[in-house]
């Protein structure tokens, strides 16, 4: 961490030092953990020491591809506190690519669905989650198990996720969708505002 301050900055090893360490603390890393090794921290220290790393410059942007895999949900929820914590410290964007639809509802306020690499989708949370629209969005929430709806079985998306080497001609849903038809088979779906 010292390393990458004193690449980025012009500062002495010292003051690197002391960066890094405050910077752990803030993220919730004690600073006198700052010569550990990495196989001495949990999987939720190791996250929270990355985050530090990408923060040290100060970004505008953050992007964060999947911040929280491999944590148990008490280490998740911590982890993307600090991410908020920090996004309304720094005045930062983030970007965050995750497919915990759980995560997207308690960090975002805007929300895009990709399926096989076009956004399908976007809006607000709130639209979004509320209010699904595309057949592959409305597949997604259907997948899920609700604590609302008593259900005997969920109902995944029927099929599987094209090879993206060979993506089939006009919307790349149509063979997965209940909804598709000879139109769908041969035109790419124009983009429409809804709302």
């Amino acid at each position: 961490i010292a390393s990458l301050i004193r690449r980025h900055n012009n500062v002495s090893k010292a003051e690197a030092e002391r960066q890094a360490k405050e910077m752990l603390e803030i993220v919730g890393v004690k600073s006198d953990r700052f010569n550990d090794y990495p196989h001495q921290f949990s999987g939720g220290m190791k996250q929270r020491v990355v985050i530090t790393m990408a923060l040290l410059c100060h970004p505008d942007l953050l992007i964060a591809d999947e911040p929280t895999t491999a944590l148990d949900v008490t280490i998740q929820a911590q982890v993307l506190e600090i991410i908020a914590d920090l996004q309304h410290k720094y005045n930062m964007s983030i970007i965050l690519i995750t497919h915990d639809l759980g995560v997207v509802a308690e960090i975002c306020r805007r929300v895009a669905v990709i399926y096989a690499g076009e956004i399908v989708e976007m809006g607000t949370v709130r639209d979004v989650y509320l209010n699904p629209r595309h057949p592959y969005t409305k597949g997604l929430f259907g997948s899920l198990p609700s604590l609302d709806k008593k259900t005997h079985r969920l109902k995944p998306i029927a099929g599987l996720m094209p090879d993206p080497a060979n993506l089939p001609e006009g919307c790349k849903f149509h063979p997965r969708c209940p909804y598709a038809d000879e139109t769908c088979r041969t035109q790419e779906p124009m983009t429409t505002e809804l709302s």
